[in-house]
């Protein structure tokens, strides 16, 4: 018995030892094939020349600059050479330190790595090439062409344009392209059309010998490169804006009336080649801690009570709900009392009798008030949402801000708590709870000017397509018949002697608009930790609006401003307001005909 048990373990063991030989030598020849062919044929990624940006001019807004890269051989520690080679490349250009090239490389340094390792990311052409034979006669260092990206206006349109920067882990992850350029969109038109700027990479398979030499190229494809993007913005334009801005904080955007848009500001700005040659920590603080918050995209990140400018769609809905014509009269005594509150209006003394058409000229907040109570919240917050209040506008900028613009509903589930009458009152005038963009009250007005709403957009064409505007109609019929009155009340905004704006403007056009003041609802307690006691006087001051289109008959273009802390909308924005209809007629925007009309009868 124990014979047979020995017999038959030998047999176990030599059957295992046979079905691994067969695995080994058959089975698992296809894999040892491919890690074979791994190691005599590698893969070169050919990077793809980021596209660049222009102006509707064809202007350059942002560019790449030609320059180089340099490179260390692998294994430079057991050669004793890396010293050498890190005091060699600082002895050529002093500013860049030899132990930074030292520390860069022993992170990327591995015995499983072949391939040269970037220790310097950019030189620019004219200062390398004195030093490009000194470099090149060691072996051990590879000199590559590459290129950065550069804003050849620092910092204008500096937050439309947005910038490149150094690809983190995260990105790299998700995007080969950035994994391999190591650079990518970080915000603005540079993120929101990265992947379209950045293109796509080419290759070159090489058999190589097992010392990793270069025998012969087996297929070759190039990249995708040289994505332009074409904007509507006019440099033009957006330089003389950003001269008016100076000392001021806010937002301006100018619009056609498709929703192309010429010039659009968040100021104060930023000059964007602090990023794309890599910011300090002294100046990143510096960003970030100014009062006047250059680094946030105001014109899609910055939320503000719209103040009067909302009365427009608020008379619609008034209208569209039947309750209220354009002929219903209510009386301003200068307040409305509600329970125990009295509602005043922003006229002490009152404006008497209001209709439609003079409640929007004067601004009137007790003929809202009155409205309001008629038509309830809920009407009110459907029909400002159709127009495009507290909702994205669908703009070329990433990461838009919603906005609110609140109804029951919204209460309920943002605090559990049921709406109240005087809530309705504030929301009519464009307080309380209402915040919207600046992006938000510009389209809101080219709907106002033309019955449609646009979709605002930057871009004008890419490289072998051009954009096509787009529209929503989201008026009703009845709404579209009582347009004309809401249009004749902004015309009397601006042009009547009665108009809150008409003091303020000075312009050979027709325009219609509403001001609007937003009061500051509350300054965040870190920011007045860091403000001296003159300062919080000023930031508690309300913001300016004045939102308006031109020319009154047939609209073409949309002007929207907001002047941080400038007090009354008429009196802040209509001078800037002036000046940039003045500027567009300086730069052909307006025929003669659209200079000379008469006042409307």
């Amino acid at each position: 018995m124990r014979s047979k048990l020995l017999i038959l373990f030998f047999l176990l063991v030599w059957i295992i030892l046979l079905s691994r030989v067969y695995y080994i030598s058959i089975k698992s020849n296809s894999y040892y094939e491919t890690l074979a062919e791994q190691n005599m044929i590698k893969t070169e990624w050919i990077v793809p020349v980021r596209g660049e940006i222009f102006d509707r001019n064809n202007i350059p807004l942002a560019v790449n600059t030609i320059g180089f890269k340099i490179k260390f051989a692998p294994h430079l520690e057991r050669k004793k050479d890396l010293v050498h080679l890190a005091r060699l490349v600082h002895s050529c250009f002093a500013d860049i330190n030899a132990s930074k090239i030292i520390k860069r490389y022993r992170r990327y340094d591995s015995p499983y790595n072949h391939d040269f390792i970037e220790v310097v990311h950019f030189i620019p052409y004219a200062r390398m090439l004195p030093f490009l034979t000194k470099l090149q006669l060691s072996g051990l260092i590879e000199i590559d062409p590459t290129f950065k990206r550069y804003y050849p206006f620092k910092d204008v349109a500096s937050h439309v344009l947005g910038y490149v920067s150094r690809t983190n882990a995260q990105e790299a992850q998700k995007d080969r392209v950035a994994k391999i350029t190591g650079i990518v969109g970080k915000s603005g038109l540079e993120r929101y059309y990265n992947d379209y700027l950045e293109g796509e990479l080419g290759f070159k398979k090489v058999k190589v010998t097992a010392f990793n030499e270069e025998i012969g190229v087996l297929q070759k494809k190039p990249p995708v490169q040289n994505r332009h993007l074409y904007l509507s913005l006019d440099l033009r334009l957006q330089k003389f804006i950003q001269s008016l801005f100076k000392d001021k904080s806010g937002v301006a955007i100018v619009m056609q009336t498709d929703g192309s848009i010429l010039a659009a500001g968040s100021f104060p700005e930023y000059d964007l080649n602090m990023f794309a040659n890599g910011i300090s920590k002294e100046k990143w603080r510096a960003l970030i801690t100014d009062l006047d918050h250059p680094f946030t995209n105001k014109l899609v990140h910055g939320l503000y009570p719209p103040g009067s400018t909302i009365k427009m769609g608020v008379a619609l809905a008034f209208l569209d709900s039947r309750k209220i014509t354009p002929f219903t009269p209510f009386y301003c005594s200068g307040a409305l009392k509600l329970g125990h509150r009295k509602f005043r209006c922003w006229k002490r003394w009152g404006h008497g009798e209001v209709r439609l058409i003079k409640a929007l000229r004067e601004s009137c907040d007790v003929y809202f008030y009155e409205g309001s109570l008629r038509v309830g919240i809920d009407k009110i917050a459907h029909d400002l949402h159709k127009m495009g209040l507290g909702r994205r506008t669908g703009v070329d900028l990433p990461h838009e801000f919603i906005g609110i613009i609140p109804d029951k509903e919204w209460k309920m589930r943002k605090y559990g708590m049921p709406w109240y009458k005087g809530e309705t009152l504030v929301a009519a005038i464009g307080q309380g709870y209402d915040l919207v963009t600046p992006m938000q009250l510009a389209r809101y007005t080219a709907l106002l000017a033309t019955g449609r709403l646009p979709t605002p957009h930057f871009v004008r064409a890419f490289v072998d397509e051009k954009y096509q505007p787009q529209f929503q109609d989201v008026l009703t019929p009845l709404q579209k018949r009582m347009l004309p009155y809401i249009r004749r009340g902004m015309y009397e905004v601006c042009n009547d002697p009665r108009g809150t704006a008409t003091k303020h403007l000075d312009v050979p056009l027709l325009i219609a608009g509403k001001t609007g003041t937003a009061q500051v609802v509350g300054i965040p307690q870190d920011e007045k930790k860091r403000m001296k006691e003159k300062d919080l006087e000023y930031y508690t001051r309300s913001h300016a609006w004045l939102t308006t289109y031109a020319p009154y008959h047939h609209p073409k273009y949309v002007v929207t401003v907001l002047v941080e802390h400038g007090g009354h909308g008429g009196a802040a924005a209509g001078p800037i307001v002036s000046a940039i209809y003045n500027k567009m007629i300086e730069l052909g925007y307006f025929s003669a005909r659209d200079r000379v009309q008469k006042r409307p009868k």
